[in-house]
């Protein structure tokens, strides 16, 4: 008989097309990780990998293997979900990743919304740009709180996982409450804004590409003088009058620093907050009952626009 556990292994090498990287998203050792799947492939009886002295790769029957594997996981999941139901009793331990500024800002609602859960363990974790999804998807954590820039990734999804959409965060330009600018009655012309000391992520951040579109418009456009990994950085160094800086609202929310707010005149830069679950898993009562959680903390914390 297959082993499940060496089967979501498979499944998760079929992704990340390595042994090192396989037992890195799962954090094994690469000899554990090739142990478990020589095992599987006894289980098997038939080559699963082909192994090289520098790589390995999957065989057609890995591969072939691997599609069932995830058909199977997901039924094992969905199944495990509908015995859950019955009881209605939220339990157990539910993981959650989300992107920084989501975690900061949703926490605080979400630890009041459980609160009365006590069977209920809930894990909050941060993660970078990119790691959601594939963290749901191997069974890493099980929700995942993901921000799309491109407005693509709903059709990128694949149909094992569900896809919320929770709110959408607009760019907005953070001023010291000193500045000329700040008065929100005072017209807002960005390029008067040009000789300013912009302050952004570094390059490659989503926040930063957003940025830099930001500042194409604008003719003769700034440049960003400073760069800084972390929003709340940022926004605590835009307080002090270092700089200024555009950043996306949600930031704002639980940062503390006091700063002016305005809207950006006649843009739509924005990026839309999803939570991703296992389409199997959501009916599970603890799942269903921290996803619920996490839907009310984000129209809880989305900041109003203020010009």
């Amino acid at each position: 008989m297959l082993d499940l556990r060496r089967l979501r292994l498979l499944c998760e090498f079929a992704r990340r097309g390595s042994i090192a990287a396989t037992a890195a998203a799962l954090g094994y050792t690469p000899s554990a990780v090739s142990q478990q799947l020589a095992a599987l492939e006894r289980e098997a009886g038939t080559a699963l990998l082909d192994r090289t002295a520098r790589s390995a790769e999957l065989t057609d029957a890995g591969r072939r293997l691997a599609l069932r594997a995830e058909d199977i996981l997901n039924m094992v999941e969905a199944a495990e979900a509908e015995l859950s139901a019955e009881s209605g009793i939220p339990s157990g331990r539910v993981v959650v990743t989300a992107f920084p500024t989501a975690a900061v800002a949703f926490a605080p609602a979400i630890a009041r919304s459980l609160a009365d859960h006590s069977q209920l363990t809930f894990v909050l974790r941060q993660t970078g740009p990119g790691a959601g999804l594939a963290q749901v998807q191997s069974g890493e954590v099980d929700i995942a709180l993901v921000d799309d820039w491109t407005g693509a990734l709903a059709a990128q999804v694949p149909s094992t996982l569900q896809l919320i959409h929770l709110c959408r965060d607009p760019l907005v330009l953070v001023l010291p409450p000193w500045h000329p600018m700040a008065d929100p009655d005072e017209p807002l012309d960005l390029r008067e804004l040009r000789d300013e000391p912009w302050m952004a992520a570094p390059p490659g951040e989503p926040s930063r590409q957003a940025v830099d579109r930001l500042l194409e418009t604008v003719p003769g456009g700034p440049t960003v003088a400073w760069e800084f990994e972390g929003l709340h950085t940022l926004l605590n160094l835009v307080a002090r009058g270092i700089g200024i800086a555009a950043m996306p609202a949600l930031a704002l929310v639980g940062g503390g620093a006091p700063v002016a707010v305005r809207e950006l005149p006649g843009l739509d830069i924005a990026r839309e907050v999803y939570a991703v679950a296992r389409a199997a898993s959501v009916r599970r009562p603890s799942v269903a009952v921290t996803l619920r959680a996490i839907y009310a903390a984000a129209q809880d914390a989305t900041p109003p626009a203020r010009s």
